[in-house]
C-alpha cells in the first residue's frame, strides 16, 4: 500500500493525507456476504447515550468475516482483495473448491490467486490457519483465538502480527503488538503472516470533515466548560483544571489510572503487561 500526498490548495489539504488504494482489485463486495448494519451512534437499547462523540457518517454495510477458518483441509482460492469501511485492513475473498465463499482478513504479500487451507497439519505459509501448538518459534501470526472454536478474537487490525516465543505443555507464549506477552492455549488456532495495509497507521486525518465522514463527533476539552457541566470547568480565562489530578466528566480520575480489574479471568495468563 502506498500514500498519496497533497499539495496545500486548501486548509484541508495541508496536512491530508490518503490511501492510493492500490491493492483493492474489486469495488463491489459479495452481495450474499453483505448484511445491513444499523447504526447506534453510541445510544443504548433505551436510546441513552452510553458513548459520547459518536454520530453521523456515512452509511456502511458490514461484510461477514470468516474469523473461525474452521472449513478444514479444503483448498481456497484467492479471488480478490477489498476495501472493508468497518476495519483499515483489506480483506481477501476466498474461492473453495467446494463452492463456497468466504471472506477474511487479507494478509501482507498474499496474491490474488494464491491457495490457502486450514487443518492441523498444513503448511506453514502466508495465510494458512493451523493450531498454535503446530506452528514454529519465532512465527509471525494474526487473528488469534482465545478460546479454542470462538474464533480470532485479538491481532486483527492493519499491520498487526504477534510473534510466537516459547511452548510450555498445554500453553503457547506469545508477544503481541502492544509488547504484551502472554500464553494462550495450544489448541487455538492463529493464521499465519502479518496483517497487510501496513501504512494505516501513518495516514493523516488533514481536518475535522474526514472525521465526521467516518461517524466521530468533536471532543470539548473539560476546561473549556463550565463548572456545572465538568470538575475542569470555571475560571477566569485560561486557567488550570483546579485538581490535583484530571479527572472524567463524572469525577473519576483520568489519564494514567489503570482501570483492568483486578479479577478478571485471564490475569493469570500475563506474563508480561502491556507497555
Amino acid at each position: 500500500m502506498a500514500i498519496r500526498l497533497y499539495r496545500a490548495y486548501t486548509p484541508g489539504t495541508r496536512n491530508r493525507t490518503v490511501s492510493t488504494f492500490n491493492d483493492i482489485t474489486k469495488k463491489s463486495p459479495e452481495k450474499k456476504l453483505v448484511i445491513k448494519k444499523q447504526q447506534k451512534k453510541g445510544h443504548n437499547n433505551q436510546g441513552k447515550i452510553t458513548c459520547r462523540h459518536k454520530g453521523g457518517g456515512h452509511k456502511k454495510r458490514y461484510r461477514i468475516i470468516d474469523f473461525k477458518r474452521n472449513k478444514l483441509n479444503i483448498k481456497a482460492k484467492v479471488a480478490s482483495i477489498e476495501y472493508d469501511p468497518n476495519r483499515n485492513a483489506r480483506i481477501a475473498l476466498l474461492h473453495y473448491t467446494d463452492g463456497e465463499k468466504r471472506y477474511i482478513l487479507h494478509p501482507r504479500s498474499l496474491k490474488i490467486g494464491s491457495t490457502v487451507i486450514s487443518g492441523p497439519n498444513v503448511p506453514i505459509e502466508v495465510g494458512n490457519t493451523l493450531p498454535l501448538a503446530n506452528i514454529p518459534l519465532g512465527t509471525a501470526v494474526h487473528n488469534i483465538e482465545i478460546t479454542p472454536g470462538k474464533g480470532g478474537q485479538i491481532v486483527r487490525s492493519a499491520g498487526a502480527y504477534a510473534q510466537i516465543v516459547a511452548k510450555d505443555r498445554k500453553y503457547v507464549t506469545l508477544k503481541l503488538p502492544s509488547c504484551e506477552v502472554r500464553t494462550i492455549n495450544q489448541n487455538c488456532y492463529a493464521s499465519i503472516g502479518q496483517i497487510g495495509n501496513i501504512d494505516a497507521s501513518n495516514i493523516t486525518i488533514g481536518k475535522a470533515g474526514r472525521n465526521r465522514w467516518l461517524g466521530k463527533k468533536p471532543n470539548v476539552r473539560g476546561v473549556a466548560m463550565n463548572p456545572v457541566d465538568h470538575p475542569h470547568g470555571g475560571g477566569e480565562g485560561r486557567s488550570p483544571i483546579g485538581k490535583t489530578h484530571p479527572v472524567t466528566p463524572w469525577g473519576k480520575p483520568a489519564l494514567g489510572i489503570k482501570t483492568r480489574d483486578t479479577k478478571k479471568y485471564s490475569n493469570y495468563s500475563i506474563l508480561r503487561r502491556r507497555k
